[in-house]
């Protein structure tokens, strides 16, 4: 499929609706699907570029759900780890753009494959483990470390389970974990948009205008997936996404490697 065509701009609107469907399916996802699936057609840099805006757009809503109150809390709160989180992120934006394409395909399968082992528990977090009833790990110096490490990963992959098993592990309910896992990704997000612009990672306009346009298809995803979640058993819904994963990512290690 050549690069540029109809046929592979309709395939990339198909891709972020069902990367999106996937998010609203599973509730998690969306940039990891995206993300990899483009790497596997495009330079991985333009990649991780192309799903900044959709992210974005993507937590935005999530982030409504907290209330004025809550939103400062939160940001008080979490405030060493979304600082630390933008400094890594945008280090780790840097290094991405300094890379060679084929060492990037390969992390890009790896981390894709060791998210697939994190959420199936077979490789746990070092450190998050310890915390089960509240949040031990929650010091300014702890957060500041887990947001840079997490940060530089966020940024050369698109790829943040670090920050989302961090704030799992403090006591929060359900839906104030949801908000604040996406209050730390717009706010990370929406320096990214700025710093892929900075760094040539948007190489024209036309790549920045396609980002832009791919936050329908995204949003759209997301609700239709919201929709179909009730009805598709939580096992089934596993599977097939971690089964999916799992095969990007090899695919991925695999191309990065020369083998296919």
């Amino acid at each position: 499929m050549i690069v540029g065509t109809p046929v592979f701009a309709l395939s990339v609107v198909l891709l972020i609706a069902a990367a999106g469907a996937v998010n609203g399916i599973a509730g998690f996802g969306f940039a990891v699907v995206g993300t990899m699936v483009l790497a596997a057609a495009l330079d991985p840099a333009t990649a991780v570029a192309f799903m900044i805006l959709p992210m974005f757009a993507v937590n935005v809503a999530l982030v409504g759900d907290l209330s004025r109150n809550e939103l400062r809390h939160c940001g008080r709160r979490f405030a060493p780890l979304l600082v630390a989180g933008l400094i890594g992120t945008i280090v780790g934006m840097v290094l991405l753009d300094r890379l060679p394409a084929a060492p990037v395909r390969v992390l890009l399968g790896v981390v894709s494959l060791g998210f697939v082992a994190t959420a199936q528990r077979a490789v746990r977090l070092p450190t998050l483990s310890r915390a089960r009833d509240r949040c031990v790990v929650e010091t300014p110096l702890a957060m500041a470390a887990v947001g840079l490490g997490s940060g530089i990963l966020f940024g050369a992959t698109n790829v943040g389970v670090q920050f989302v098993a961090f704030v799992r592990s403090c006591d929060l309910s359900h839906g104030l974990f949801v908000g604040v896992v996406a209050l730390v990704f717009v706010g990370i997000n929406g320096l990214r948009v700025a710093a892929a612009g900075a760094l040539g990672l948007y190489p024209n306009l036309g790549l920045l205008l396609a980002s832009i346009g791919a936050i329908v298809p995204a949003v759209a995803g997301v609700a239709v997936g919201t929709r179909l979640r009730p009805r598709i058993p939580r096992r089934v819904r596993r599977r097939v996404v971690l089964g999916l994963l799992t095969l990007i990512g090899g695919r991925l290690v695999l191309g990065g490697l020369g083998v296919l």
